[in-house]
């Protein structure tokens, strides 16, 4: 009896130390699992905190399948090719209101201020300075770097005056060759407003076509606004109707998209400009995107892109600005089905071969960034129907 009460004994002793045991075990698991939690969890806030982070403020509003649009793909590639967390803020046209929002993303955690274009330089000039700890890119403008210290800030303009020259080459082609043509020798233009980069675009558009028809005519018009379609179409239909334009090329954003739709409405010709236009029109309007021929492309999405990947790999130049051209793919025209429907392959292999000795630098095109309104005009006034 003694033997089995022993023996008993023995046994609950043996439960007894394996249950604490295992209790041991069990806290300590469960200790580990708690700690590998908060490590994941720490490591998770770590890398949401760390990550990419990058706004873009434009002085304008979306939807113009263009300049504006175009920066705002750019941020796509941004979040797509970088995993950046992106963020685009539509300032709209009103630069007194641009102060607030300045302030406000340079107050935030933003890695990169990316802004376009022109007119928020003045604001710009004033508050960038304030921030030197924040890395702003500025697109399509640059500063006076004279009036502060911009060392946080880059800025890339683009040779528009290249591109545009093809795309005058392409009007001079079509005006003669085109099957809706007309006689005359006489291609249009219509500006948003009478500014330098614009008329920079004009230059371009002019000489190219000189190059290509040396007597041509170039009807010009300016709409003095981004954002108004109906007038950008009064002023084609006007050109069409009374000087006998039977292909305008449109520089004026919103308001340039009532120039493609006057091309529609005429059975004419349109080129678009800062983004694949006949792409953009070819699901939501295909009568409008057949009647564009090309669109003279500033490729400002890839040149942020470019932008964002040198800033973190060190080889942005801070405090500089860069002017990206044809060689650099800032600029260029649309060689798509349109192009190669309207054109012969022999005006196309002509065309391509102009874009080949501006890039070799065997064809300089003049510029009118710097130039003097004046001497603008005198050209303006030189090719005037």
């Amino acid at each position: 009896m003694k033997k089995i009460s022993k023996m008993i004994a023995i046994l609950m002793a043996l439960v007894l130390v394996l249950g604490i045991t295992g209790c041991g075990k069990k806290t300590e698991e469960a200790k580990e699992t708690n700690d590998t939690k908060e490590t994941n969890e720490a490591k998770d806030a770590e890398e949401t905190k760390d990550g990419l982070k990058v706004v873009l403020l434009i002085t304008s509003n979306l939807g113009d399948k263009g300049f504006y649009d175009s920066a705002n793909d750019g941020m796509k590639l941004i979040e797509k090719e970088l995993g950046a967390e992106v963020k685009t803020i539509e300032m709209g046209q009103d630069p007194s209101k641009y102060e607030p929002y300045f302030r406000d993303v340079a107050e935030q955690d933003w890695d990169y201020i990316i802004v376009g274009s022109s007119p928020a330089v003045e604001i710009a000039e004033a508050l960038i300075p304030e921030y030197p700890d924040k890395k702003f890119i500025m697109f399509d403008t640059e500063v006076d770097w004279s009036k502060g210290d911009f060392s946080n800030l880059y800025c890339v303009q683009y040779k528009q005056n290249e591109g545009s020259f093809l795309a005058g080459a392409v009007a001079a082609v079509m005006t003669t060759e085109g099957k809706n043509a007309n006689p005359d020798k006489i291609i249009g233009c219509i500006g948003g407003g009478d500014l330098p980069i614009i008329n920079d675009f004009m230059i371009g558009y002019i000489r190219g076509a000189q190059y290509v028809e040396p007597e041509i005519k170039v009807a010009v018009a300016y709409a003095g606004t981004f954002v108004d379609s109906t007038k950008g179409k009064e002023l084609a239909l006007s050109q069409m109707s009374q000087q006998n334009v039977d292909i305008c090329f449109q520089i004026a954003s919103q308001t340039g998209i009532g120039v493609l739709d006057a091309a529609k409405e005429k059975g004419l010709y349109a080129i678009g400009v800062d983004g694949d236009q006949a792409a953009a029109f070819k699901d939501s309007d295909p009568g409008m995107a057949e009647v564009i021929v090309t669109s003279m492309m500033k490729r400002v999405d890839q040149s942020l892109l470019r932008a964002i990947k040198m800033a973190e790999d060190g080889s942005l130049p801070w405090g500089k600005t860069e002017v990206i051209g044809l060689k650099e793919l800032g600029v260029g025209i649309i060689y798509g089905e349109n192009f190669e429907r309207e054109l012969s392959e022999e005006k196309q292999s002509m065309i391509k071969d102009i874009e080949q000795q501006i890039i070799d630098g065997k064809i300089e095109v003049e510029s009118a960034l710097g130039m003097d309104t004046a001497e603008f005009e005198v050209i303006r006034n030189e090719v005037a129907p």
